[in-house]
Protein backbone atom coordinates (compact mmCIF):
# COMPACT_ATOMS: atom_id res chain seq x y z
CA UNK A 1 0.00 0.00 0.00
CA UNK A 2 0.94 3.67 -0.41
CA UNK A 3 1.75 5.05 2.97
CA UNK A 4 2.33 8.16 4.63
CA UNK A 5 3.93 7.84 7.58
CA UNK A 6 3.85 10.40 10.56
CA UNK A 7 6.29 10.38 13.80
CA UNK A 8 8.61 12.20 15.56
CA UNK A 9 10.51 10.40 18.53
CA UNK A 10 12.74 7.25 19.05
CA UNK A 11 9.58 5.47 19.79
CA UNK A 12 8.11 5.43 16.20
CA UNK A 13 11.09 4.47 13.93
CA UNK A 14 10.63 0.72 14.91
CA UNK A 15 7.06 0.43 13.45
CA UNK A 16 8.28 3.15 10.23
CA UNK A 17 11.08 0.41 9.82
CA UNK A 18 8.79 -2.59 10.10
CA UNK A 19 6.13 -1.24 7.36
CA UNK A 20 9.18 -0.16 4.77
CA UNK A 21 10.69 -3.98 5.63
CA UNK A 22 6.90 -5.48 4.67
CA UNK A 23 7.05 -4.30 1.78
CA UNK A 24 4.69 -1.10 1.83
CA UNK A 25 5.33 2.14 -0.31
CA UNK A 26 6.49 5.01 2.30
CA UNK A 27 5.38 7.87 -0.22
CA UNK A 28 6.26 10.38 2.60
CA UNK A 29 7.56 10.90 6.28
CA UNK A 30 5.42 14.05 8.37
CA UNK A 31 7.14 14.97 11.51
CA UNK A 32 8.33 17.86 13.78
CA UNK A 33 10.45 20.15 12.45
CA UNK A 34 14.26 20.53 13.49
CA UNK A 35 14.40 21.80 16.98
CA UNK A 36 17.56 23.48 18.78
CA UNK A 37 18.85 21.41 21.45
CA UNK A 38 22.17 20.32 23.36
CA UNK A 39 24.81 23.12 25.00
CA UNK A 40 25.25 24.63 21.61
CA UNK A 41 21.71 24.80 20.87
CA UNK A 42 21.89 23.38 17.32
CA UNK A 43 18.81 22.32 15.52
CA UNK A 44 18.89 18.60 15.35
CA UNK A 45 16.23 16.49 13.64
CA UNK A 46 13.79 14.12 15.29
CA UNK A 47 14.58 10.52 15.12
CA UNK A 48 11.69 10.02 12.56
CA UNK A 49 13.53 12.74 10.24
CA UNK A 50 17.05 11.03 10.48
CA UNK A 51 15.50 7.61 10.08
CA UNK A 52 13.38 8.44 6.93
CA UNK A 53 16.79 9.94 5.70
CA UNK A 54 18.34 6.91 6.17
CA UNK A 55 15.95 5.12 3.95
CA UNK A 56 15.51 7.12 1.15
CA UNK A 57 11.96 8.75 2.41
CA UNK A 58 10.87 12.51 1.52
CA UNK A 59 10.30 14.39 4.88
CA UNK A 60 7.36 16.75 5.53
CA UNK A 61 8.24 19.29 8.51
CA UNK A 62 4.74 21.65 8.79
CA UNK A 63 4.44 23.79 11.70
CA UNK A 64 0.32 22.58 11.16
CA UNK A 65 -1.80 20.59 9.22
CA UNK A 66 -4.67 22.87 8.93
CA UNK A 67 -3.71 25.03 5.85
CA UNK A 68 -5.84 24.08 2.55
CA UNK A 69 -1.90 24.49 1.35
CA UNK A 70 -0.93 21.57 3.42
CA UNK A 71 -4.55 19.40 2.94
CA UNK A 72 -3.56 19.64 -1.19
CA UNK A 73 0.07 18.49 -0.35
CA UNK A 74 -1.07 15.34 1.34
CA UNK A 75 -4.14 14.59 -0.63
CA UNK A 76 -1.46 14.80 -3.82
CA UNK A 77 0.74 11.89 -2.35
CA UNK A 78 -2.48 9.81 -2.80
CA UNK A 79 -2.31 7.23 0.11
CA UNK A 80 -3.70 4.65 0.91
CA UNK A 81 -3.68 4.68 4.65
CA UNK A 82 -1.84 7.20 7.00
CA UNK A 83 0.23 5.37 10.03
CA UNK A 84 0.79 7.84 13.22
CA UNK A 85 3.11 6.97 15.97
CA UNK A 86 3.52 9.83 18.38
CA UNK A 87 3.53 12.88 15.56
CA UNK A 88 2.73 15.40 18.10
CA UNK A 89 0.49 17.24 15.60
CA UNK A 90 -3.39 17.75 15.83
CA UNK A 91 -4.89 15.65 12.95
CA UNK A 92 -8.01 17.99 11.58
CA UNK A 93 -10.99 16.00 10.31
CA UNK A 94 -10.27 17.49 6.62
CA UNK A 95 -7.25 15.35 6.67
CA UNK A 96 -8.35 12.39 8.26
CA UNK A 97 -10.29 11.97 6.04
CA UNK A 98 -7.98 11.99 2.93
CA UNK A 99 -6.70 8.48 3.33
CA UNK A 100 -8.59 5.87 1.45
CA UNK A 101 -8.71 3.43 4.74
CA UNK A 102 -7.93 6.27 7.26
CA UNK A 103 -5.23 7.22 9.64
CA UNK A 104 -4.44 4.38 12.07
CA UNK A 105 -3.05 5.69 15.30
CA UNK A 106 -0.32 3.34 17.07
CA UNK A 107 -1.01 4.17 20.97
CA UNK A 108 0.86 2.97 23.89
CA UNK A 109 -1.92 2.41 26.55
CA UNK A 110 -5.00 0.34 26.73
CA UNK A 111 -7.52 2.88 26.42
CA UNK A 112 -9.34 4.38 26.96
CA UNK A 113 -6.51 4.65 29.81
CA UNK A 114 -4.36 6.76 29.65
CA UNK A 115 -5.14 9.01 26.28
CA UNK A 116 -3.15 11.60 25.63
CA UNK A 117 1.00 13.02 25.84
CA UNK A 118 2.58 10.86 28.54
CA UNK A 119 0.81 6.97 28.59
CA UNK A 120 4.27 5.14 29.52
CA UNK A 121 5.43 7.27 32.12
CA UNK A 122 1.78 7.66 33.79
CA UNK A 123 0.71 4.33 33.75
CA UNK A 124 4.28 3.24 35.98
CA UNK A 125 4.17 6.02 37.65
CA UNK A 126 0.36 5.33 39.01
CA UNK A 127 1.37 1.49 39.61
CA UNK A 128 -0.43 -0.09 36.36
CA UNK A 129 0.26 -3.81 36.76
CA UNK A 130 -0.47 -3.89 32.89
CA UNK A 131 -0.20 -1.73 30.11
CA UNK A 132 -0.16 -2.70 25.82
CA UNK A 133 -0.13 -1.06 22.82
CA UNK A 134 -3.26 -0.54 20.75
CA UNK A 135 -3.87 0.21 16.90
CA UNK A 136 -6.93 2.50 16.51
CA UNK A 137 -8.72 4.57 13.73
CA UNK A 138 -8.19 8.15 14.32
CA UNK A 139 -10.72 10.88 15.08
CA UNK A 140 -10.74 14.40 15.51
CA UNK A 141 -10.91 13.69 19.19
CA UNK A 142 -7.74 12.65 21.36
CA UNK A 143 -7.15 9.33 21.18
CA UNK A 144 -11.33 8.65 21.00
CA UNK A 145 -11.51 6.71 17.83
CA UNK A 146 -12.73 2.62 18.05
CA UNK A 147 -10.13 -0.04 18.21
CA UNK A 148 -8.53 -2.40 15.82
CA UNK A 149 -6.45 -4.70 17.16
CA UNK A 150 -4.24 -4.56 20.64
CA UNK A 151 -1.65 -6.51 22.91
CA UNK A 152 -0.99 -6.64 26.37
CA UNK A 153 2.10 -6.44 28.49
CA UNK A 154 2.87 -7.18 32.34
CA UNK A 155 4.55 -4.28 33.50
CA UNK A 156 7.84 -5.52 36.22
CA UNK A 157 7.79 -4.26 39.49
CA UNK A 158 11.34 -2.57 39.34
CA UNK A 159 10.97 -1.83 34.73
CA UNK A 160 11.33 1.78 34.43
CA UNK A 161 9.69 3.76 31.95
CA UNK A 162 12.67 3.82 29.76
CA UNK A 163 12.54 -0.07 29.46
CA UNK A 164 8.84 0.13 28.61
CA UNK A 165 9.30 2.07 26.13
CA UNK A 166 11.71 -0.01 24.13
CA UNK A 167 9.07 -2.93 25.00
CA UNK A 168 5.99 -1.30 23.38
CA UNK A 169 8.20 0.35 20.67
CA UNK A 170 8.52 -2.94 19.50
CA UNK A 171 5.29 -4.45 20.34
CA UNK A 172 3.83 -1.73 18.55
CA UNK A 173 5.96 -1.62 14.92
CA UNK A 174 4.83 -5.73 15.24
CA UNK A 175 0.79 -4.75 16.03
CA UNK A 176 0.97 -2.46 13.25
CA UNK A 177 2.10 -4.50 9.98
CA UNK A 178 -0.09 -7.18 10.85
CA UNK A 179 -3.22 -4.14 11.03
CA UNK A 180 -1.75 -3.02 8.14
CA UNK A 181 -1.69 -6.57 6.13
CA UNK A 182 -5.38 -6.79 7.33
CA UNK A 183 -7.04 -3.32 6.13
CA UNK A 184 -7.19 -3.79 2.32
CA UNK A 185 -9.06 -7.44 2.73
CA UNK A 186 -11.75 -5.80 5.62
CA UNK A 187 -9.66 -7.71 8.34
CA UNK A 188 -10.17 -4.93 11.17
CA UNK A 189 -13.44 -4.31 13.01
CA UNK A 190 -13.45 -1.20 15.20
CA UNK A 191 -14.05 -1.64 18.86
CA UNK A 192 -15.45 1.42 20.07
CA UNK A 193 -13.98 2.54 23.33
CA UNK A 194 -15.97 1.98 26.88
CA UNK A 195 -17.11 5.09 28.47
CA UNK A 196 -15.90 3.92 32.20
CA UNK A 197 -12.19 4.23 32.80
CA UNK A 198 -11.36 7.49 30.72
CA UNK A 199 -7.71 8.60 32.42
CA UNK A 200 -5.89 11.19 30.75
CA UNK A 201 -1.48 11.06 30.87
CA UNK A 202 -0.87 15.06 30.98
CA UNK A 203 2.93 15.64 29.80
CA UNK A 204 5.41 15.37 32.64
CA UNK A 205 6.37 18.70 34.18
CA UNK A 206 9.08 19.43 35.86
CA UNK A 207 7.58 20.62 39.20
CA UNK A 208 6.68 17.34 39.49
CA UNK A 209 10.10 15.39 39.10
CA UNK A 210 11.19 15.86 42.78
CA UNK A 211 10.96 12.97 45.01
CA UNK A 212 8.21 13.27 48.45
CA UNK A 213 9.89 10.87 50.94
CA UNK A 214 6.61 11.49 52.35
CA UNK A 215 5.11 9.31 50.59
CA UNK A 216 4.74 5.71 50.67
CA UNK A 217 7.63 3.93 49.44
CA UNK A 218 5.78 2.31 46.58
CA UNK A 219 4.35 5.21 45.42
CA UNK A 220 8.12 6.48 45.58
CA UNK A 221 9.59 3.57 43.77
CA UNK A 222 6.67 4.00 40.88
CA UNK A 223 7.59 7.75 40.97
CA UNK A 224 11.40 6.99 40.45
CA UNK A 225 10.81 4.71 37.63
CA UNK A 226 8.15 6.49 36.05
CA UNK A 227 10.66 9.05 35.10
CA UNK A 228 13.55 7.24 34.70
CA UNK A 229 15.73 8.07 32.74
CA UNK A 230 14.09 10.98 31.55
CA UNK A 231 13.82 13.89 33.28
CA UNK A 232 14.89 11.58 36.25
CA UNK A 233 12.85 11.97 39.69
CA UNK A 234 15.67 14.31 41.91
CA UNK A 235 16.46 14.73 45.55
CA UNK A 236 18.69 16.80 47.55
CA UNK A 237 21.47 15.80 49.42
CA UNK A 238 24.67 17.11 51.28
CA UNK A 239 27.92 16.38 49.86
CA UNK A 240 30.65 17.88 50.78
CA UNK A 241 29.03 19.96 52.68
CA UNK A 242 27.07 21.90 49.99
CA UNK A 243 23.63 20.67 48.88
CA UNK A 244 23.64 19.09 45.61
CA UNK A 245 20.15 17.76 43.50
CA UNK A 246 21.12 14.21 42.41
CA UNK A 247 19.00 12.28 40.21
CA UNK A 248 17.67 8.67 41.50
CA UNK A 249 17.11 6.57 38.39
CA UNK A 250 16.77 2.95 39.83
CA UNK A 251 15.18 2.00 43.59
CA UNK A 252 14.13 -1.16 45.19
CA UNK A 253 11.39 -1.64 47.48
CA UNK A 254 11.81 -2.46 50.94
CA UNK A 255 8.80 -2.16 52.89
CA UNK A 256 9.50 -3.60 55.93
CA UNK A 257 12.50 -1.22 57.01
CA UNK A 258 10.90 2.34 58.33
CA UNK A 259 11.93 5.80 59.71
CA UNK A 260 11.75 9.39 59.83
CA UNK A 261 10.87 10.02 56.00
CA UNK A 262 14.26 11.43 53.83
CA UNK A 263 16.50 9.70 56.18
CA UNK A 264 19.51 7.58 55.24
CA UNK A 265 19.01 4.61 57.43
CA UNK A 266 21.94 2.64 56.07
CA UNK A 267 25.18 4.10 54.02
CA UNK A 268 28.49 2.29 52.81
CA UNK A 269 27.34 0.14 49.36
CA UNK A 270 23.40 0.59 49.94
CA UNK A 271 21.37 3.55 50.76
CA UNK A 272 18.76 2.92 52.70
CA UNK A 273 16.28 5.57 52.67
CA UNK A 274 12.96 6.10 54.77
CA UNK A 275 9.52 7.02 53.49
CA UNK A 276 6.40 7.83 54.52
CA UNK A 277 6.05 3.70 55.16
CA UNK A 278 8.15 1.68 54.37
CA UNK A 279 11.39 2.35 52.92
CA UNK A 280 13.19 2.48 49.17
CA UNK A 281 16.85 1.17 48.38
CA UNK A 282 19.12 3.90 46.13
CA UNK A 283 20.27 1.24 42.99
CA UNK A 284 21.10 3.97 41.04
CA UNK A 285 21.82 8.00 40.69
CA UNK A 286 23.48 10.83 38.70
CA UNK A 287 25.16 13.78 40.02
CA UNK A 288 24.99 16.84 37.66
CA UNK A 289 27.30 16.88 34.77
CA UNK A 290 27.82 12.66 35.99
CA UNK A 291 27.20 9.30 34.08
CA UNK A 292 24.25 7.21 35.80
CA UNK A 293 26.33 5.19 38.37
CA UNK A 294 25.82 2.04 40.98
CA UNK A 295 25.01 3.62 44.09
CA UNK A 296 28.54 2.22 45.48
CA UNK A 297 30.33 3.54 42.98
CA UNK A 298 28.10 6.92 43.92
CA UNK A 299 28.96 6.82 47.54
CA UNK A 300 32.70 6.25 47.14
CA UNK A 301 32.23 10.34 45.75
CA UNK A 302 29.45 11.18 48.02
CA UNK A 303 30.61 9.60 51.61
CA UNK A 304 26.67 9.97 52.88
CA UNK A 305 26.51 8.74 56.30
CA UNK A 306 23.60 6.90 58.32
CA UNK A 307 21.22 9.45 59.79
CA UNK A 308 21.75 12.17 56.61
CA UNK A 309 18.49 13.73 55.24
CA UNK A 310 17.53 13.58 51.80
CA UNK A 311 14.69 16.10 50.86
Amino acid sequence: MRIVFMGTPEFSVPTLMEIVGQGHDVVACYTQPPRKAGRGMEERKSAVHQAAETLGIPVRCPQSLKSEEERAALAELAPDAAVVVAYGLLLPQAVLDIPVYGCLNLHASLLPRWRGAAPINRAIMAGDPETGVEVMRMEAGLDTGPVYMAEKLVIGQDMTAGELHDRLSVLGADLMVRALAALPRGGLVPTPQAKEGVTYARKLDKAETRIDWTRPAREVHDHVRGLSPFPGAWCEMEIAGRSERVKVLRSALDECASGEPGTLLTAGDELLVACGSGAVRLVQLQRAGKKPMPAAEFQRGAQLGAGARLS
